[in-house]
């Protein structure tokens, strides 16, 4: 059956250090990671711009103080503030959210609850509800999906053919009437955690044998991707439309200060030097010292 009124989600995430969410980012998905670690951006990755996308909490060791202090740092579109085990915990969750929803508009904010009783604190119009769908001791499913309808929802965890299902139970009509949930989005790890190994495909894991770690989780995001149209809930607009390309592109693919020399690779491109001139368009180069060197040689206008 396919899902009630064809339902798309807003967003898909991943979560994922450089080069990962690189490649999650290019292929559609909106990058993000756990507050207890970030892109990992160094000064290496000089020509790489990833937006503030999607910010999971550490559901093992939760600190809501933590928490709100790397919110405030990435400023994240996306956000899960934290799983809601009693009454008090989602009383908490909800006056945070209602502080952050003045400060920041337009973000969403996820709760998952864990208990009856965080359904009646929650506040529909404010929060959305994380469906727990991958490895939490207490899953959506204990609660029973009957108790997401009629909430905007955020699929949490679980592989495609999984979280599929789950909006499936939450979507198809019922025999009382009851609101479908409006599923907004879903994310999963598993492309970076088995990146070294596997990658994922509607059949099952694939041993990943000649590919490198990055070009196994390129082939998972493009199977998930191809899994979602499929099904027809891939989001009608990717991150990428709206905050643009990670990885800014030359006009030529060529090194200026090594003599037109070729751009060898993609991570090289990713460690160079891009900027955008007057007199010549967008140029690359590979040293720091030697574009300021030719800027000033050529005379060359930077623009912005």
């Amino acid at each position: 059956m396919d899902l009630r009124e064809a339902q798309r989600l807003q967003y898909c995430c991943s979560t994922g250090r450089v080069p990962f969410a690189v490649e999650a980012f290019e292929a559609g998905f909106l990058p993000g990671n756990r507050e207890d670690s970030s892109y990992q951006l160094t000064e290496e990755h000089t020509n790489v711009d990833l937006p503030s996308g999607f910010m999971d909490n550490d559901y093992e060791d939760p600190d809501l103080d933590r928490l709100l202090e790397k919110f405030h740092e990435r400023e994240p579109r996306v956000a899960v503030i934290g799983d809601a085990y009693t009454r008090e915990e989602a009383e908490k969750y909800q006056d945070t959210i209602d502080d952050l929803a003045d400060e920041y508009p337009y973000r969403r904010f996820i709760v998952a609850p864990k208990c009856e009783a965080a359904f009646e604190v929650l506040d529909a119009e404010t929060t959305t509800l994380g469906y727990a769908n991958g490895k939490s001791s207490v899953q959506a499913e204990d609660l029973g999906p009957v108790k997401f309808r009629g909430w905007n929802v955020h699929i949490l965890g679980g592989n495609p053919i999984d979280a599929y299902e789950a909006m499936q139970s939450l979507t198809q009509p019922t025999l009382d009437g009851r609101e479908p949930a409006n599923i907004v989005g879903y994310d999963w790890n598993g492309p970076l955690r088995m990146a070294y190994w596997e990658y994922w495909t509607p059949d099952g894991w694939q041993d990943n044998g000649h590919l490198t770690p990055r070009e196994t989780a390129r082939r998972s995001y493009q199977e998930i991707k191809q899994y979602l149209q499929e099904k027809d809930v891939w989001p009608e607009t990717e991150p990428r439309e709206l905050y643009g390309e990670a990885v800014e592109e030359p006009d030529f693919d060529i090194f200026m200060d090594k003599g037109g020399d070729p751009i060898p690779s993609r991570e090289a491109l990713e460690t160079s030097y891009v900027r955008e001139y007057e007199e010549k368009g967008t140029l690359a180069f590979e040293s720091e010292s030697q574009m300021k060197f030719i800027e000033y040689r050529e005379g060359l206008t930077p623009v912005g």
